[in-house]
Formats: C-alpha cells, sequence, structure tokens
C-alpha cells in the first residue's frame, strides 16, 4: 500500500471515532461537545486527504484552510467551503468559558447547532471516504 494512503487513512480512522463522538454527545445532550467534536472530524477527515495526497506540516487547525488546499488537488471539495466556514466558529467558542460575553459555552449550544455541524462534517467524512477507501 502506498505510504501516503496508509497515512491517509490512519487519519481517516480517528476521524471515523471523533464523528461517533460527535453523535454520541448529541444523544447525551452535550451540544457544545458535539460542535467541537464535529469541527475536529471534518479537520481530521480532510488532513487525511491532504496527507494522502503527499503532503506534510498541515499546521492549521482551520477546517476552512484545509478545504482551501485540497481544492488544488480535488475540485469537488469547494462545495465544503462554507461548511468549513461554520465549523472553524466551534474549535475555540464550544470550549473556552472566556469566548462569549456572558456565561460557559454550553449554555449557547443546542440540538440545531450540533446536529448542523454533525451533519457537515459527516459529508465531508464520506467525501474523503471516497477517495481514501476505494
Amino acid at each position: 500500500m502506498n505510504r501516503n494512503i496508509k497515512e491517509g487513512l490512519r487519519w481517516l480512522d480517528q476521524t471515523k471515532m471523533d464523528f461517533k463522538t460527535a453523535k454520541d454527545c448529541i444523544k447525551d445532550g452535550n451540544f457544545y461537545a458535539s460542535a467541537f467534536f464535529a469541527q475536529q472530524s471534518a479537520e481530521k477527515a480532510l488532513k487525511g486527504f491532504l496527507y494522502s495526497k503527499g503532503l506534510r506540516a498541515l499546521i492549521t487547525h482551520s477546517v476552512l484552510d484545509l478545504v482551501e488546499e485540497a481544492l488544488k488537488s480535488q475540485e469537488n471539495f469547494r462545495k465544503f467551503i462554507d461548511f468549513g466556514r461554520e465549523l472553524d466558529k466551534h474549535y475555540i467558542g464550544s470550549r473556552y468559558p472566556n469566548f462569549y460575553p456572558s456565561g460557559a459555552p454550553y449554555r449557547y449550544y443546542t440540538k440545531e447547532v450540533a446536529e448542523k455541524c454533525a451533519s457537515y462534517a459527516e459529508l465531508i467524512l464520506e467525501e474523503v471516504k471516497n477517495y481514501l477507501e476505494k
């Protein structure tokens, strides 16, 4: 197996568990945590795709940045630009109490927000799986 594909699959493996955690958090009512794990799932899926293409030193956590990088080798990722913008909001905002002007982040998250983030992550994950699990 190609070494680059092997590395991409390694990242995809963790991506699947992060996505499962995002879904489990919705069931448990931990909507803030679900949004964060959805962001993590999308980030790692895109990194897996990019690693499979031979890229290294992906030091960003921005889903939007990673989508834009993926576009350089696969135009299909263009449909995820807005998903990246949304998911990036939850990388820090879902975890740090000083992000919002009043109160802890969990107070700002709803089931609808968590489900939207999970659906965006799932679509990105499925697209990456199409490339890596042939």
